[in-house]
């Protein structure tokens, strides 16, 4: 992983290059159509699609033009550079978080690694299309709850990546016996996790409700690790998501992890007790 101090894109700045990248393709250009359409040098163009260099405004807006970016498309792009240098980011929204946000589905494609610990429900990615509308029907509007089981199910192609990121997931026992819809959906569910629990890059961990309070007792959250970046520490709640990208925060969020990875059921103790819930609503 890159250590050089200060030469590492932030959250902002990733979602910068990505949107930027994104622009470029819609509009049927690769890096050197578009160097030659701006009489640039290519190379200077690639580190601006980036998003992680210096560079003016006049260049952005000019590369924003060139690709015919659209006004509400182009103002958000021009607000991340204006922030691009700043770690962590609050993301606010008018109603419910989206499903998901394009900032955590962005670098979810590109972590090597997703931990993740999880009290109420279970990990997006890992619910079946009758779980996912279940706990959809308590919070989003009705318009919205199908497209949104179908974005959801959309995360599940994570797992088809070759190679697949490293994922590890804690989950409360509370999760398993949580009543989501009818019987026959956490019936359902649960084997899936069951089937899903025998890959190779994904690891289930129970934490037993006997253990207590525990060291995941604040709240859900996710952890991704990459290639070339830094971590990111993604927190969400019905309005908003957080960012977290600091050294210090990452830190305790290990830590956490950590001890959860102490505490918790081994990987087969943790299939044996989902078998168990399983046969119990069977």
């Amino acid at each position: 992983m890159v250590k050089e101090k200060g030469t590492l894109p932030t959250v902002r700045s990733r979602e910068l290059g990505n949107g930027l990248r994104a622009a470029m393709r819609a509009s049927g250009m690769g890096v050197r159509d578009l160097a030659r359409r701006l009489g640039w040098a290519h190379p200077y163009v690639s580190h601006l699609l980036s998003g992680n260099r210096s560079y003016s405004e006049v260049d952005l807006l000019s590369v924003l033009f060139a690709c015919d970016v659209k006004q509400d498309e182009r103002q958000r792009l021009l607000h991340l550079a204006g922030e691009s240098k700043t770690q962590g980011w609050l993301q606010q929204y008018d109603s419910v978080v989206p499903e998901q946000p394009r900032t955590f589905l962005d670098h979810e494609r590109e972590a090597v690694s997703v931990s993740g610990m999880h009290l109420v429900v279970l990990p997006k990615s890992l619910q079946t299309e009758e779980y996912a509308r279940a706990t959809l029907a308590h919070g989003a509007k009705a318009k919205d709850t199908e497209a949104r089981v179908r974005a959801r199910l959309a995360r599940q192609d994570v797992f088809t990546r070759s190679p697949p990121p490293r994922m590890v997931y804690f989950l409360h026992e509370a999760v398993l016996r949580a009543t989501v819809g009818d019987r026959a959906t956490l019936s359902g569910q649960l084997h899936h996790l069951l089937r899903m629990s025998v890959r190779p890059s994904l690891e289930l961990r129970v934490i037993p409700s006997a253990l207590g309070v525990h060291a995941g007792h604040a709240g859900s959250f996710t952890l991704m690790e990459f290639a070339k970046y830094e971590p990111v520490v993604y927190l969400e709640s019905e309005v908003s998501a957080v960012f977290l990208e600091k050294p210090h925060q990452i830190a305790a969020y290990r830590r956490i992890l950590a001890a959860l990875d102490s505490d918790a059921l081994d990987r087969k103790a943790s299939q044996e007790l989902i078998t168990a819930v399983a046969i119990e609503h069977s």
